[in-house]
């Protein structure tokens, strides 16, 4: 083992998956780029954290709505480009043509080209830290999406995708819920 700098620490457990987050203000759609959440149990309950640095933070506040869309490695550098522009001075649907599709329960799009989409609403804002804890409400999958693999941020600007799958449902299984 060798020391490392203490800024590092984030980047050997930065939680992942890279997320693509819509909202809508009343007045427009709006997506930011995202790796700091979690699930927080088997019951679709999510912790999201941001701020009021990103426009969609207002949104989020004042809607308490939005859709998390998990993009696979086909859309990582647009998903990169989305968060080095704000919605506050630029359409980002319109800047890297994205396709806006109806949710069915909140206001917010799904995003087209993504293999899975989760409708959530806020149910509390931890204000000291900035998490939002969402609650899903629908969850939407594309199984046209030819490459399922999550994409995550590993913190210092490089990211990676998902590869081999050990499969040990089978050992885990008094733990699972059924229907996984």
């Amino acid at each position: 083992m060798r020391k490392m700098k203490l800024e590092k620490a984030l980047t050997l457990i930065e939680p992942g998956p890279l997320l693509l987050v819509t909202t809508f203000d009343g007045r427009k759609n709006n997506i930011m780029t995202i790796s700091w959440s979690m699930p927080l149990d088997f019951d679709g309950r999510f912790a999201l954290c941001t701020g009021p640095w990103n426009y969609s933070f207002g949104a989020l506040r004042k809607t308490k709505e939005c859709v998390l869309c998990i993009p696979g490695p086909t859309l990582l550098k647009t998903a990169v480009q989305i968060g080095t522009v704000s919605g506050k001075e630029v359409d980002k649907f319109q800047k890297f043509q994205l396709k806006a599709l109806p949710a069915q329960f909140v206001k917010a799009p799904l995003l087209a080209g993504c293999t899975a989409c989760i409708e959530c609403v806020v149910e509390r804002f931890l204000e000291t830290y900035g998490i939002f804890i969402l609650k899903a409400v629908c969850v939407w999958k594309d199984s046209s999406c030819s490459d399922k693999r999550l994409v995550h941020a590993v913190g210092d600007g490089t990211f990676r995708a998902d590869g081999e799958v050990f499969n040990f449902k089978r050992l885990m299984k008094e733990k699972l819920p059924p229907g996984l």
